[in-house]
């Protein structure tokens, strides 16, 4: 039996109607920007009084580490003439002239990934500017095996010897593991240079016989110290000697003004409080950029104040289990690593490869992924570039370990939360209420070895 429908009559009070009369419950404002912010969680923070904070060190010596510069013309690569004074033989030298004409005199030479551009045991008779591309450097190990030594980028040299001794020979292997665009300098052709020009024969002779100060293997001032006698010797006499020039890191600020109408925090104050939900998102906007510029500042950025000696490359492109292990091995008590979500994502595509699985760890309540039990911990405000690379930073925190910290007010008038303070600026003609929002920070690297960064992170591969 079939029953039809009779035409739709409302027999009830309908839904829209009724919501007239319910009470609504309603969530505060959400904010997709919103990220973990694990720098600023597990960065110890040291109060600064004075709103200045400096660093005392040991004295240093230069040890002629540093990266070179290069430029182009169409497709032809040059060396900036005084950018070869960061070749330590060369530190120092004053002669333009003379810079000019020994830049003129390298060669460009172009490697395909897999050339070898020197090997181990023949002489050494040309020095090598990489001007782009990676170059891994082996040598043959106790047993006859092949070992990886380091990987030498972009501004890195080879054979900075030919400078001093003609008579010595490559103690690696150097192979391109990307296509290298290298400038070359033929030991013939520095000899004529050198015979040529006064200028430079004088200064790399002076630079060859100059005694060389004493310096332990971090390169700061010696400490004599006797150990291993008996009986009564004459026992070395020593001091600590500081560098004159410590650095001093000053507060950085971020700010806003929050302006709020009054009718709005008269009127439309519940059941939540209008004037405090517009500054929890404001002050969660600040904190978004406060690790931003704890990471990418050019002054105090921690990627643009890590050391040249604790900068590494990736031997292959992605982010493998040796090149974290290259990393976490150059300092002692590495606290965490941080690293940009997709950096994390190809670190364990590359340990699929391998057939490793990845450790986990627990960080204030979150498990998070981790590697020879330290965290990696994920930060998006690391920059990947448009060639698909990015960086992963590794460090050891704390002012007892003489690692990294962060650095805010001890203080400040109107605090709303540690190193942050909201100020009334007053209320307009128009009603209108303004509020200074300002945000100060900065961080340190107390010594070079506690941050360390890999780069040339390949994120892009499968």
């Amino acid at each position: 039996m079939t029953v039809t429908d009779e035409p739709s009559v409302q027999l009830s009070l309908g839904v829209a109607a009724a919501r007239t009369l319910a009470t609504t419950t309603k969530t505060p404002p959400q904010m997709r920007a919103i990220t973990p912010r694990w720098l600023l969680t597990q960065l110890p923070w040291v109060d600064v009084p004075a709103g200045s904070y400096r660093v005392n060190r040991r004295l240093t010596y230069t040890l002629g580490d540093g990266k070179l510069t290069f430029y182009t013309t169409g497709s032809h690569v040059h060396v900036v003439p005084a950018e070869l004074t960061e070749l330590e033989l060369l530190r120092g030298f004053s002669d333009e002239t003379a810079l000019a004409a020994l830049a003129e005199a390298f060669e460009q030479r172009e490697y395909d990934p897999g050339a070898t551009l020197v090997t181990e045991g023949t002489p050494l008779d040309t020095l090598v500017l990489i001007a782009h591309g990676k170059v891994t450097r082996h040598r043959t190990g106790p047993y006859g095996d092949d070992t990886t030594l380091t990987t030498a980028t972009d501004g890195d040299h080879l054979g900075a010897d030919l400078l001093a001794r003609h008579d010595t020979t490559w103690e690696y292997t150097a192979r391109a593991a990307t296509r290298v665009i290298a400038l070359a300098l033929p030991a013939a052709a520095y000899a004529r240079l050198n015979g040529r020009l006064q200028s430079l024969r004088t200064h790399v002779a002076e630079a060859i016989g100059r005694p060389r100060k004493p310096h332990n293997g971090k390169g700061e001032a010696a400490i004599d110290l006797s150990a291993g006698h008996d009986g009564e010797p004459l026992l070395a006499g020593t001091y600590v000697d500081y560098d004159p020039s410590p650095r001093e890191y000053d507060l950085a600020l971020a700010q806003t003004v929050l302006r709020v109408h009054n009718r709005v925090t008269d009127l439309y104050n519940q059941p939540m409080n209008q004037l405090h939900q517009q500054l929890r998102l404001t002050v969660e906007a600040l904190r978004e950029r406060q690790e931003h510029d704890l990471i990418n500042n050019t002054d105090f950025g921690l990627l643009h104040n890590a050391g040249l000696k604790q900068r590494l490359t990736t031997r292959t492109g992605p982010p493998t289990p040796l090149d974290m292990d290259d990393l976490l091995c150059r300092r002692r008590k590495t606290k965490f690593f941080l690293a940009h979500p997709r950096a994390i994502a190809a670190f364990g595509r590359a340990c699929t490869a391998h057939r490793i699985y990845p450790d986990s760890t627990v960080v204030d309540g979150k498990r998070v992924c981790a590697w020879r039990g330290v965290p990696i911990l994920p930060c998006d405000k690391i920059p990947v570039t448009d060639t698909g690379t990015t960086s992963i930073l590794a460090m050891r925190t704390g002012e007892d370990d003489a690692g990294v910290i962060g650095l805010r007010p001890k203080e400040l008038p109107d605090e709303y939360q540690p190193g942050i303070n909201v100020r009334l600026m007053g209320t307009s003609d128009r009603a209108v209420t303004s509020y200074l929002v300002s945000a100060y920070h900065s961080a340190a690297v107390l010594v070079p070895d506690a941050l360390g960064v890999l780069d040339d992170v390949e994120v892009g591969r499968a």
